[in-house]
């Protein structure tokens, strides 16, 4: 019998419908801003944290992590129950859409926002209720709101945006959470919180004190560049966390990402100083993309964001024979991560060609 007189395997459809998540390409010779990955190789001391751990391969790590935990939890005041270490902090977030619904429940958030999260739900048997963002690519909350029903078991919060790069203010949550019910969980996904320098911007850690239906995520893989090592952690009320420690995949947290999130804890001033080095690299782009006629939403992230809409495809063929690898999300636009600092002359030299070509094209309208 051949592979192909075989009866076809019995699987969900709502998993085979769903499209398979992307990792960001690289150019060959060129500068690979598709992933908004930190830029910067580790330092040394965080380098040799995860080397040390190679000396006890032949052991299962500890998945509580509970030195790292502890380093959190006295950081924010809060009881050690209330924070959880993941593989990321998108493997906390899937964690706790299976704890909180399942068939026949609802999982709501902004759109576009991170592209993980339509293929959450579907994997406990939820549904998505994407709330689509403003006009200036933020968060309609008055919206998000509004869709709220007796369905709806979990709110997703992306601040900064990705891949919009925008962000939610302090007042503006606050009046969110106002009209969100006390009993409906919502999370905070801070994965780019460190980049942010907007003074407005809300901060989750900030909040939780003040509502007891709110987790917050956040990750060691952007601003303290340990992307290859997949550690996050959440912050929240004790029998959340404990929900979500039921649905993990034990051991998921490797020795080696544990160590080497202790070490960025230890050198976290000069840590810092590179995502202060990012954000002013971000600062010098935007100020470019605004000058050649972009209207670029004021970035936040390590990334910008540029509404190329049906001519997405087209730009990204120009940044790619540029040598820029960004990543494109037809139909709407592309999102281009803030690299090395060798990358952004060519990177404004790409997007004054997709400006021309626009122009000429009669297509102005795309990049507004």
């Amino acid at each position: 019998m051949t592979a192909g007189d075989n009866p076809p395997i019995k699987l969900r459809p709502e998993i085979l419908a769903l499209p398979a998540y992307r990792q960001g390409k690289v150019v060959e010779g060129g500068f690979k801003l598709s992933s908004n990955e930190n830029p910067f190789p580790p330092l040394p001391g965080v380098l040799a944290a995860a080397q040390d751990a190679a000396t006890v391969l032949h052991r299962y790590p500890n998945g509580h992590a509970p030195e790292l935990s502890a380093r959190i939890a006295e950081r924010y005041g809060v009881d050690l129950e209330q924070v959880i270490v993941g593989a990321g902090s998108v493997s906390l977030l899937a964690q706790l859409v299976i704890a909180s619904a399942g068939a026949g429940d609802e999982v709501l958030y902004s759109w576009r926002s991170f592209e993980a999260y339509p293929l959450l739900p579907p994997m406990s048997g939820a549904t998505s209720v994407q709330v689509p963002n403003r006009p200036d690519h933020r968060h309609d909350l008055p919206a998000m709101a509004a869709a709220i029903t007796e369905r709806t078991r979990l709110i997703i919060v992306c601040t900064p945006n990705n891949p919009t790069s925008t962000i939610v203010t302090k007042a503006e949550f606050a009046e969110f959470m106002a009209q969100v019910p006390s009993d409906l969980l919502v999370i905070l996904d801070e994965a780019y919180t460190e980049f942010t320098t907007d003074p407005d911007a809300v901060k989750g850690t900030e909040e939780l004190a003040r509502h007891p239906n709110l987790v917050v995520l956040r990750t060691f893989s952007k601003a303290y560049g340990l992307a290859g090592l997949r550690i996050g952690y959440g912050v929240g009320p004790v029998r959340v966390i404990d929900a979500a420690r039921s649905a993990s995949i034990p051991l998921a947290v490797t020795h080696h990402a544990q160590l080497a999130a202790l070490a960025s804890l230890d050198v976290e001033d000069e840590l810092l100083e590179r995502v202060a080095h990012i954000a002013a690299l971000r600062s010098t782009i935007w100020q470019g993309l605004t000058v050649q006629g972009w209207a670029v939403p004021e970035p936040q992230g390590n990334f910008v964001w540029l509404a190329t809409g049906e001519y997405t495809d087209e730009a990204a063929a120009i940044l790619i024979r540029n040598g820029i690898m960004a990543r494109p999300f037809h139909p709407d636009g592309i999102r281009i991560s803030i690299g090395e600092s060798e990358s952004v002359d060519k990177l404004l030299t790409s997007t004054e060609e997709i400006v021309q070509n626009l122009s000429k094209m009669n297509l102005a309208e795309p990049i507004r």
